[in-house]
């Protein structure tokens, strides 16, 4: 009997040991360590730019008459157009860290245009000797996508589409007749007043923009920009024949420019608040 009383007593004992272990276990045991999700990165938000550049513009110059030259008989000698300075501002949003959008608005400055056709006849051949220009006005909607940044260096490329006001500021012809064998026969002079009109214009960019601080970038890009067709409005000779609408233009205007702007984040939108803690385990 006593012995088992005694096998009674050390079961119990058992028992309580183990309840008293078990109840000490969660104070010895590693308190579970937080757990915080990335924070989600800034992307920018409205923005002012403002660019000034340098312009290089090309054109054809095309009148009626050239469709009265004989086949291979006519020679565009020299054409081009002078240098220019645009001058631009927008305002634009940096949707995500690689995608935004602007809208501009930039003045061009007068151009000028200078060049020499000799068209060859049976029997005869004339000389015009030309001389013009053209300013504009160009609004766009550009988009742009960002590559990438290494050593605050962002390279981009870009589109845009818009309109583009030309205004023609007149075109002389200078113009002289020769025989077969380079005599000078005669010669006559004619004016066209200039005149505006707006076309679809549209644009490709690339470049690359530094950042200087969150709130200020700098780029440096180059644009390709087609305009249209330039028109020229009423003309005549100097001897006051040939008098009516002129039907000289410039077609197929583009400009190759290269750019320095420079965009402030005006307006930086707050990033979202952090996640809530988890807690592992």
């Amino acid at each position: 009997m006593r012995s088992v009383k005694f096998l009674v007593a050390a079961g119990a004992a058992s028992l309580l040991s183990s309840a008293a272990f078990a109840a000490d276990m969660p104070s010895i045991m590693p308190a579970p360590q937080p757990y915080y999700a990335p924070p989600p990165q800034d992307f920018g938000g409205w923005y002012l730019r403002g660019d000034i550049g340098m312009t290089n513009s090309k054109g054809t110059l095309y009148n009626n008459n050239y469709a009265t030259v004989p086949a291979g008989g006519l020679q565009q000698l020299g054409e081009g157009f002078t240098g220019g300075t645009s001058y631009g501002v927008g305002v634009g949003y940096q949707f995500n860290s690689w995608f935004r959008a602007d809208i501009t608005g930039e003045y061009r400055s007068r151009v000028s245009f200078s060049g020499t056709d000799i068209a060859t006849f049976p029997g005869a051949a004339f000389s015009d000797v030309y001389s013009g220009g053209y300013t504009s006005w160009v609004g766009l909607v550009n988009a742009y996508a960002d590559l990438g940044t290494w050593w605050c260096l962002t390279p981009f490329v870009g589109v845009g589409v818009g309109a583009a006001n030309i205004r023609t500021t007149g075109l002389q012809d200078s113009g002289s007749n020769f025989t077969p064998a380079g005599g000078a026969v005669g010669g006559a002079s004619y004016f066209a007043n200039g005149a505006s009109v707006t076309n679809f214009a549209w644009a490709a960019h690339a470049g690359v923009a530094y950042k200087v601080n969150n709130n200020f970038t700098v780029e440096l890009a180059y644009r390709y920009l087609d305009m249209g067709t330039a028109v020229h409005g009423y003309g005549q000779s100097f001897d006051g024949s040939n008098a009516g609408p002129s039907s000289f233009q410039f077609r197929d205007l583009t400009s190759q420019d290269i750019k320095l702007g420079v965009r402030w984040t005006c307006c930086d939108v707050e990033p979202p608040p952090p996640p809530p803690l988890i807690r592992k385990g």
